[in-house]
């Protein structure tokens, strides 16, 4: 197998990751992907760093195994937390998410932009950077246990819990909402609906695989007159019951990009 027809790996602690793995699919339709969530250890949102760093590099070597010519780190908080420790130790193009703050801050005019992402996200240096230089006006909302209703496809739950968490924010001018968590995309229906119109909702899928795009032509990785490149799932949970779910949002997932286009 040649470099370029390798696949790409993508991986999450669970399965919010999918949400950023149709975007890739969406712009690389020839490449080949094999998704890895760590759903045996999910939420790494709320786990202690060295722990999340130690589950990182379990699954990057599941993904190793498998001779993936990039990484794509479908996850906020496994970006922020490990990023840096791959790169360090790996000689391959590995490509991290980070909470759309800037394009947010750049749609700001007077109002507030409010930063949902998991309590590990918010805490990280890489943030903290990030909110220096593009922060002013951001309220940061730490929502644990929203990705685990993601997790649970609780939908009914998390537009409860959006409910809870905005109702003091939605009287005072608002200008975006930034998606923090790759679990949180599959939440912009709900929302959209709750939002007015004039609220911007902004994510870091389509960034990162414009990104990933440009460093696979950058290294000639990239698969040139290719037909339609294929999608594995797999997980470190319970198969049974896991790849059902992937494949569910999976399809969520792809209507919402084709969505976003319309």
């Amino acid at each position: 197998m040649t470099a370029q027809h390798q696949p790409i790996g993508v991986f999450d602690s669970g399965v919010g990751g999918i949400s950023t793995l149709a975007e890739l699919a969406h712009l690389l339709p020839g490449e080949n992907f094999v998704y890895y969530g760590d759903t045996a250890h999910a939420p790494y949102g709320t786990k202690p760093r060295e722990e999340v760093l130690s589950h990182v590099r379990t699954v990057m070597e599941t993904l190793l195994h498998r001779q993936v010519k990039a990484v794509v780190i479908a996850c906020n908080t496994a970006t922020a937390v490990a990023a840096a420790d791959l790169r360090a130790r790996y000689d391959l193009p590995i490509i991290g998410m980070e909470p759309a703050l800037k394009p947010a801050s750049e749609h700001r005019r007077q109002g507030r932009v409010l930063v949902l992402a998991t309590p590990v996200t918010l805490t990280q240096e890489k943030f903290a950077r990030l909110y220096d230089r593009y922060g002013e006006g951001a309220v940061l909302l730490p929502c644990p246990g929203l990705m685990d209703l993601v997790e649970q496809e609780d939908f009914a739950g998390a537009e409860s819990y959006l409910q809870r968490l905005l109702e003091g924010y939605l009287s005072e001018p608002l200008d975006a909402v930034v998606l923090g968590c790759t679990h949180y995309v599959f939440l912009k229906p709900i929302l959209r609906r709750m939002l007015p119109d004039t609220v911007e909702i902004f994510d870091g899928n389509l960034g990162v695989a414009r990104q990933l795009r440009r460093v696979l032509a950058e290294k000639d990785l990239l698969l040139a007159n290719a037909g339609q490149g294929s999608i594995e799932l797999s997980t470190s949970g319970d198969e049974k019951t896991v790849l059902p779910q992937m494949e569910r949002l999976l399809e969520r997932a792809r209507s919402l990009v084709l969505s976003e286009i319309d």
